[in-house]
């Protein structure tokens, strides 16, 4: 079982930054996956952002490329999304995840941080 804690959330005005951090602990070591995905009330949670954990190959929304960017330490088991020129509608629910496949589809992620809100204003 993988531990997922989610930080860095907040309010910004449209055109901000925020960093959101997942530190992960317990069973990593079939982690060969982690993402970001979001959710809005009303909305189905989406995928933001991949990373393949050995590799640090990364994948984005095409929603979120070129303003935001994963990475990840691997020494400290943490994952990072740094979001640049927020926009409104990016504001959700912020959750990090750890799978053993690499996919974009939430069901296939079998861990789950307790979520971050992030409000853009405009």
């Amino acid at each position: 079982q993988v531990q997922l804690v989610e930080s860095g959330g907040g309010l910004v005005q449209a055109g901000g930054s925020l960093r959101l951090s997942c530190a992960a602990s317990g069973r990593t070591f079939s982690t060969y996956a982690m993402g970001w995905f979001r959710q809005a009330p009303g909305k189905e949670r989406e995928f933001v952002a991949g990373i393949k954990w050995i590799t640090g190959i990364t994948s984005y929304a095409d929603s979120v490329k070129g303003r935001f960017t994963i990475s990840r330490d691997n020494a400290k088991n943490t994952m990072y999304l740094q979001m640049n020129s927020l926009k409104p509608e990016d504001t959700a629910v912020y959750y990090c995840a750890a799978g053993s496949v690499v996919s974009r589809t939430p069901a296939d992620f079998r861990s789950w941080g307790q979520g971050t809100q992030v409000t853009v204003s405009s």
